[in-house]
C-alpha cells in the first residue's frame, strides 16, 4: 500500500436523484461530442493504447468503455473482437455500446470490485480516462493485477493532467463551457466529484502493482510537465508479486 493509503475508498456525499440524472446526461453527451469537437485530444486518447499494444494478445478489458469510442480505434481480429470485454457502470451507456459492437462482450459493472474472471484472464487491460474518476482507486489497481496476465499483460492507461493549467485552461473552454449551458449549473459542481484523483496519486498507487514501461505526456512530449500538458499515456507491465511501498 502507498503511504497515502488511509485516505482510500474518497468518500462522495450522495447525490439527489435529479443531480444524478444530470451527471449521467452529460457524460453520455461529452462522450458523444469529444470525438468530433475536440478530434486531436482524441487520437492521442485511443490511438496510445493501440499503438503500444504487444502484437499477437489476445484479451482485452476495457474499463469506463463509455460508447464504445475507443473501439472504432482498433483493428481487431474475429478472435480478438470475441475476447474484447467492455465494461461500463453506466446503464444507458453500456446499451448503446451494445448496439453499435454487438461482437464484443458489453457489461455493465464497477471495476472497483472482483469480476467474474479468472486470475490472469487478459493480455490488455485498458483505462482511457477512468482512473482519475474512481474513489477506491487501489481496488480498482488490486483486481487489475490479479487480471492481467503476468508474463505478457499490459496496463494501457491514459489520464488527464488535472490540476495542471493547460488542462484547466481547455476544459473551461470545452466540458464547463457545454454543461453550464446545458444545465444552467456551475460545473464545479460536477467536476469536483468526478476527477477526484490528481496524477501523482494515481502514479503512486499503481507503483506496488506495475512498472511503468513507457510514459507519454500530450501534446509536449519533450515537456514531462501536467502543467503544460493535457493528458499522460503510460504503458505499464504487471509486476510478479505486489510491491510495499514504505511510507516515511
Amino acid at each position: 500500500m502507498s503511504e497515502a493509503s488511509n485516505k482510500w475508498p474518497k468518500v462522495l456525499a450522495p447525490l439527489a436523484p435529479d443531480e444524478q440524472a444530470i451527471h449521467d446526461d452529460f457524460m453520455k453527451r461529452w462522450h458523444e461530442v469529444l470525438p468530433k469537437r475536440y478530434g486531436m485530444v482524441e487520437r492521442f486518447n485511443h490511438s496510445f493504447p493501440v499503438r503500444h499494444s504487444t502484437p499477437g494478445f489476445r484479451s482485452t478489458l476495457e474499463i469506463g468503455a463509455g460508447l464504445g469510442e475507443h473501439l472504432s480505434h482498433e483493428h481487431l481480429s474475429a478472435e480478438q473482437e470475441r475476447d474484447y470485454v467492455a465494461l461500463e457502470m453506466r446503464e444507458n451507456m453500456a446499451a448503446r455500446l451494445s448496439e453499435a459492437h454487438p461482437n464484443v462482450q458489453s457489461v455493465v459493472g464497477d471495476c472497483q470490485e472482483r469480476l467474474s474472471f479468472d486470475d490472469g484472464s487478459f493480455d490488455r487491460y485498458i483505462a482511457i480516462h477512468v482512473l482519475e474518476h474512481l474513489p477506491n482507486l487501489p481496488a480498482c489497481l488490486a483486481e487489475a493485477w490479479r487480471l492481467l496476465d503476468k508474463d505478457r499483460g499490459q496496463f494501457l492507461a491514459v489520464i488527464p493532467c488535472e490540476g495542471g493549467a493547460a488542462y484547466s485552461l481547455a476544459r473551461r473552454v470545452s466540458a464547463q463551457r457545454m454543461f453550464e449551458r446545458a444545465y444552467g449549473r456551475p460545473y464545479s459542481t460536477f467536476i469536483s466529484r468526478e476527477h477526484i484523483n490528481r496524477p501523482h496519486e494515481i502514479l503512486a498507487e499503481l507503483a506496488p502493482f506495475f512498472r511503468i514501461a513507457t510514459q507519454r505526456y500530450f501534446p509536449f512530449a519533450f515537456l514531462p510537465s501536467v502543467q503544460v500538458n493535457i493528458c499522460i499515456g503510460l504503458v505499464m507491465r504487471p509486476r510478479q508479486r505486489p510491491a510495499e511501498v514504505s511510507g516515511p
